[in-house]
């Protein structure tokens, strides 16, 4: 079935169409909780409210093709307050280590994106691990298009710098 059928049964109350909605985003939605929040409880909350909202509010989806960017702007709704309610600062991922050499990089990037401010942080989670784009960045944030353009910018040269001050000589020749 198509995305936006299912969107249209879901709106009417289908819950089989719901649940089959949720299921095909649950991992863009943790994708992105998990980019703000770092703690897998925390990213269980802010996605379990997620769900309950969209499904309490699915009839009030203006337009069908902006689905996934309402439900995304709902996540990170969530994702903030719980972080308002946390009021600490956000450590850095715990990534459990693994014997296989091939990880190491991908982890690397991994923390380097967990160290940026939060704002930073969100836009590059969205950009690069969710395909969004600028414009629907943009609207999911509820900021200029060019505030986007400007953080994606600043999180690249921060990420570059990390990383190549932390590549070891036989990793250097990936960044050539």
């Amino acid at each position: 079935m198509s995305h936006i059928k299912l969107i249209k049964k879901a709106k009417k109350g289908h819950h089989p169409s719901f649940i089959a909605l949720m299921k095909e985003y649950e991992s863009t939605m943790y994708r992105v909780a998990k980019g703000i929040l770092k703690r897998d409880h925390d990213c269980a909350d802010a996605i379990q409210e997620t769900i309950l909202i969209c499904y309490k509010k699915m009839s009030s989806l203006k337009e069908d093709k902006y689905f996934k960017t309402w439900m995304i702007r709902i996540l990170i709704n969530e994702c903030t307050s719980i972080l308002q309610k946390r009021q600490s600062v956000v450590p850095v991922l715990d990534f459990i280590q693994t014997e296989e050499e091939d990880l190491d990089f991908k982890l690397s990037v991994q923390e380097a994106v967990a160290s940026l401010h939060e704002a930073l942080r969100t836009v590059t989670t969205l950009y690069y691990f969710e395909d969004l784009t600028i414009k629907e960045i943009s609207q999911i944030l509820n900021i200029p298009e060019g505030t986007v353009k400007s953080r994606l910018s600043k999180a690249r040269e921060l990420l570059m710098d990390q990383l190549v001050s932390e590549s070891k000589p036989s990793t250097r020749g990936a960044w050539k």
